[in-house]
């Protein structure tokens, strides 16, 4: 198979770039994404940023084969610290599989909340998305983004834990819709997604509270400009429900970088701002992904 390598920097180049698209998309028929457009992994495993969810397919593979992604996450905080560790499977760029195992470390801060020193939180994440229309990349002639839906089961540790802080499930689920469109010309990415949710602190505490026990709209919004084929940066803003009455729960956001050291591998660090956790507040730290891909 033949390889094309490209050397992009910002405007024309990039304009360069989407002329040339249809013949990249023909020769690209193993790992034929381009470099950082398939996105890094979510802490909850699907493709798409740091804590955003994205329309993109997980995988470096085009619609002609299947691809994949597996991740190590650690978000470092003044006093917890989050740890995930992710892989999905892309299938024809069109379904994704994902899956994500978390631990929640409390530190020093568990025996401040009575749960003892280094009191820890677990939680699975099982998760399919599936693209509807469009595609991210390709479409650069038309004004339609890639849109996808999809699904998240979590499945949480602790329950008397969490049923002692008001919260009424230690299961559930998630849905929402994402779109992305990138625009190559301006080397610009611009995502927004709606997730119907009553997860706590991303399902950590459990789901539903004394103050709410339903599904609420949240928003994802990312933007991330390319740098360079290899380098991105930009940032991100989610919503979170506020469901527990003991402690109130803030939105999360970041600024991120994210660097492909090699076609397969990325590394992606971020400044990321948690807002109050468990009545604990000012938890801004860094968060580290190393992320590998084919």
């Amino acid at each position: 198979m033949h390889s094309l390598v490209l050397r992009i920097v910002a405007g024309s180049a990039l304009a360069s770039l989407c002329a040339a698209a249809p013949t990249l998309a023909a020769e690209g028929r193993a790992g034929g994404k381009l470099l950082l457009t398939d996105g890094i992994t979510t802490v909850e495993g699907s493709a798409g940023g740091g804590i955003a969810s994205w329309a993109v397919i997980a995988g470096q593979e085009t619609n002609a084969g299947v691809g994949g992604a597996a991740s190590a996450t650690l978000i470092a905080l003044p006093d917890f610290t989050l740890t995930s560790l992710g892989g999905a499977i892309g299938i024809r760029d069109r379904i994704e599989l994902s899956y994500a195992r978390q631990r929640f470390d409390t530190r020093d801060a568990g025996a401040a909340l009575g749960l003892g020193k280094g009191f820890t939180f677990g939680q699975q994440v099982f998760g399919a998305k599936l693209r509807l229309v469009g595609d991210a990349v390709w479409d650069q002639d038309r004004w339609l983004p890639q849109i996808s839906v999809g699904v998240q089961h979590r499945r949480t540790t602790q329950g008397a834990v969490i049923a002692a802080v008001g919260g009424r499930h230690d299961r559930g689920t998630d849905v929402y819709a994402s779109a992305t469109k990138l625009i190559l010309s301006r080397g610009l990415l611009l995502n927004g997604t709606v997730r119907l949710t009553k997860a706590n602190q991303w399902g950590l505490l459990g789901f539903g509270g004394d103050r709410r026990d339903r599904h609420t709209a949240q928003f994802e919004g990312s933007a991330a400009l390319l740098l360079s084929p290899r380098l991105a940066i930009g940032g991100e803003y989610r919503t979170k429900p506020d469901n527990l009455g003991f402690a109130a729960e803030n939105d999360a956001v970041d600024l991120f970088a994210a660097w492909a050291l090699h076609r397969h591998l990325t590394l992606t660090a971020a400044y990321a701002d948690l807002g109050a956790i468990a009545t604990v507040r000012g938890q801004r730290g860094l968060f580290v992904q190393l992320r590998s891909a084919f």
